[in-house]
Formats: C-alpha cells, sequence, structure tokens
C-alpha cells in the first residue's frame, strides 16, 4: 500500500521551520490505518509495547490489544498517577520531559517502543534510557514515518528500527 498518499504536509508548523507531517487521512481511512498497524508489529519478539502521547499512543496501543500485550504509556510530567521515572531531552524545536510508571518495566522485559515519527531521535532516545535504568531490554523500534534528513537512526545507534514511511 502506497502509505504516503495518507499523509499531509503543513509547512511552519507548529512553529516557522517545521515541516509537519499529518496522519489524519491515515487515520480515517480504516483499511490503511490497519495495513499500517500490521505492518508496524511485523517483530513480535517481545512482552510489553511502550509508546509516548499523543500520537504513538494511537499506533502502541492498538498494536498492544491486537497481540493481547500490555501496553506502557509514556507521558509528560504530571500526567501519570503513582511514582515515575523521569528523563529530559532535546526536540527539533526545544526540550522537553517525558515520565514512565515506575512499575511499568520488570528486568527482563523485552520492550517495543512504537512512535509515529522518527525526527531526530530525541524522544525515542529517552524512553530507551528509561527502559534500561528499569532493566527492560528495547528490541525493537517502530515508526510510522522517519524523517531521513534529520538522521535519528544516528541517535539511535545499535538498535533495530523499522519504519513503514521514510521521507
Amino acid at each position: 500500500m502506497d502509505f504516503k498518499k495518507f499523509v499531509a504536509c503543513y509547512p511552519n508548523f507548529p512553529k516557522e521551520g517545521i515541516l509537519f507531517y499529518d496522519i489524519n487521512s491515515l487515520l480515517r481511512t480504516p483499511d490503511a490505518f490497519e495495513a499500517a498497524i500490521f505492518e508496524m508489529m511485523d517483530h513480535l519478539n517481545y512482552d510489553i509495547v511502550v509508546a509516548p502521547e499523543a500520537r504513538g499512543f494511537i499506533f502502541g496501543s492498538a498494536i498492544a490489544s491486537t497481540l493481547s500485550l500490555p501496553f506502557v504509556p509514556v507521558r509528560k510530567p504530571g500526567k501519570l498517577p503513582g511514582k515515575t521515572i523521569q528523563q529530559s531531552y532535546s526536540l527539533e524545536y526545544g526540550e522537553a520531559t517525558l515520565e514512565l510508571p515506575a512499575d511499568a518495566i520488570q528486568p527482563g522485559d523485552k520492550v517495543i517502543i512504537i512512535d509515529d515519527l522518527l525526527a531526530t531521535g530525541g524522544t525515542l532516545q529517552a524512553i530507551i534510557q528509561m527502559i534500561e535504568k528499569m532493566g527492560g531490554e528495547v528490541v525493537h523500534i517502530s515508526c510510522l514515518i522517519e524523517l531521513s534528513n534529520l538522521k535519528g537512526r544516528d541517535t539511535l545507534k545499535g538498535y533495530d528500527i523499522s519504519s513503514v514511511m521514510t521521507f
């Protein structure tokens, strides 16, 4: 399937100099959404699905549900109850911090990280750091879109990464 026909590009959003890749058309097309889900989960050697808010939740929770696996949300600070661990990182247009529930990953858990976008790799690197601090093993990273000119794979060297579309 040509997934790129379901992606619209908006220059200078959310701020000047950023090209935003809008996946709403993909989400509104059930056959395309389902095909993307199956392509993203084509690596079956994992115990837990982890995904960051917001658009990562869309794909991560669908994959976890389809495979009857636990889903672990990664959120911005103050959005998760209970004890959490945090990791700060840089992104294309600023800095941010993410949190994971402190009991979400157990030593030896095999984890797949699902996200909608691989850009500079900062978000995914922060998630990897938290998972590894908890004793988990990141066995795969699956993204819907990869922006190859931002060289996110360079940030994530040594990790198995796949993407459905590359721009």
